[in-house]
C-alpha cells in the first residue's frame, strides 16, 4: 500500500533548482533510504514531505490526501528528526520531551507515560533529569529522536540522525530505528554513510542534482552496473610494458597506479585472469596480489552521480 506519493514536485530558489520535478513513493511498513551527496536536494524535499516548505509546482499526497491543501492530513502522523539539534540545552532531557509533548496536545499521565516510555525506547532513562547541556552528542541525538515519537507517528521522517556521534550511540539508533519498523512504522531515512542504509533501507532512492536518478532495492540498484569490476594488482615492479598491456585489454574502462599497485576498472571480467597472466608474461613482472572488489552501492552511487557519497 502506497503511504505517501510525491508528484512531480519542484522548488526553486533564485537561479536554483533545488528539487527538479521528482515523483517518489514510500510504502506502508517499509524504510525508504533517500541518498544523495551534499546540495542534490534531500533536505528541501523532506521539508516539502514535513509540510515546512511548500513546493512551487506538482503535488504530495498522504493517503491520497493532497498535503499541499490539507497539510493536517500529515501532520498529526508525522514525526521528524532534524539534522540539527531541536533541543533547549539548559532543559534536563525530561523538560525537553515535556514540551514537546505540550507542542504534540499530550497532557497530564497520558504525558509522562509516554515520556517514559520513549526514554526507554532510546536509552536514557536513566540520565533524563540531567540537563541536556551536560549530554554528550549521541544522547543528544537521542533525546532528538525521542521528541519525534512522543505522539506515537505513524510515519518517520530521520534526516541523518547519527552525524557525529560514538559508535555505542549510532548502534543503539540504528537498532532503534529497526525495532520502531518492525512494530509498524514507516520510515524515510537519509544518511551520508552507506553502511547505515545497506543495514536499514528495503528501497533506496538517489538524488543528485534536484532529481531522483534511481530508485529500487539495494540488489536492483547494483544491476545498474551488473558485470563491472574493480581489481587491485599489487606488483613487484612496475613498467611501461605492463602498463600499455593492461591498457591494451578492450573492458578495462580505467587504469590508476598507485605507488606499486594497479588499480582497473572493469566492465566485463569473465576472460579477466587469463588476460591479466599473459600480459603479465609479455612485460616480465612479477604479480605478489589481486583484490577484486563486487560492485556494491557506494560503486553504484559513485557510477551515478560521479561524486562518491561524502563528497
Amino acid at each position: 500500500m502506497e503511504l505517501l506519493k510525491v508528484e512531480k514536485i519542484s522548488k526553486t530558489y533564485g537561479a536554483i533548482k533545488a528539487v527538479d520535478g521528482i515523483d517518489l513513493t514510500v510504502r506502508k511498513g517499509e524504510i525508504l533510504g533517500l541518498l544523495g551527496p551534499n546540495g542534490a536536494g534531500k533536505s528541501t524535499t523532506i521539508s516539502m514531505i514535513s509540510t515546512l516548505l511548500k513546493p512551487d509546482s506538482g503535488d504530495i499526497k498522504y493517503k491520497d490526501q493532497s498535503v499541499i491543501k490539507v497539510p493536517k492530513a500529515i501532520q498529526k502522523n508525522l514525526g521528524v528528526v532534524p539534522q540539527e539539534i531541536a533541543l533547549y540545552p539548559t532543559l534536563s532531557g525530561y523538560d525537553n520531551l515535556l514540551f514537546w509533548g505540550h507542542a504534540y496536545g499530550l497532557r497530564g499521565s497520558k504525558l509522562k507515560k509516554r515520556i517514559q516510555e520513549v526514554s526507554e525506547i532510546i536509552g536514557i532513562t536513566d540520565r533524563l533529569k540531567d540537563k541536556v547541556e551536560k549530554y554528550s552528542g549521541g544522547m543528544k541525538r537521542r533525546i532528538n529522536i525521542g521528541a519525534a515519537l512522543l505522539h506515537k507517528p505513524e510515519f518517520l521522517i530521520m534526516d541523518e540522525p547519527t552525524v557525529g556521534i560514538d559508535p555505542q550511540s549510532r548502534n543503539h539508533i540504528l537498532n532503534t530505528v529497526l525495532e520502531l519498523n518492525k512494530e509498524g512504522m514507516t520510515i524515510i531515512y537519509t544518511s551520508h554513510y552507506m553502511e547505515e542504509v545497506e543495514f536499514l533501507c528495503n528501497r533506496i532512492a538517489i538524488m543528485d542534482e534536484g532529481k531522483i536518478i534511481a530508485e529500487g532495492t539495494k540488489d536492483e540498484l547494483k544491476e545498474i552496473i551488473k558485470g563491472q569490476r574493480r581489481v587491485h594488482l599489487v606488483f613487484q615492479e612496475i613498467n611501461e610494458d605492463l602498463l600499455k598491456g593492461l591498457e591494451a585489454i578492450d573492458y578495462v574502462e580505467s587504469l590508476q597506479v598507485e605507488g606499486k599497485k594497479v588499480i582497473l576498472e572493469l566492465s566485463d571480467g569473465e576472460h579477466f585472469f587469463q588476460d591479466v597472466i599473459k600480459h603479465i608474461g609479455n612485460a616480465d613482472a612479477s604479480l605478489l596480489s589481486v583484490d577484486v572488489e563486487n560492485p556494491n552501492l557506494e560503486a553504484v552511487f559513485l557510477h551515478l552521480t560521479g561524486k562518491a557519497l561524502r563528497d
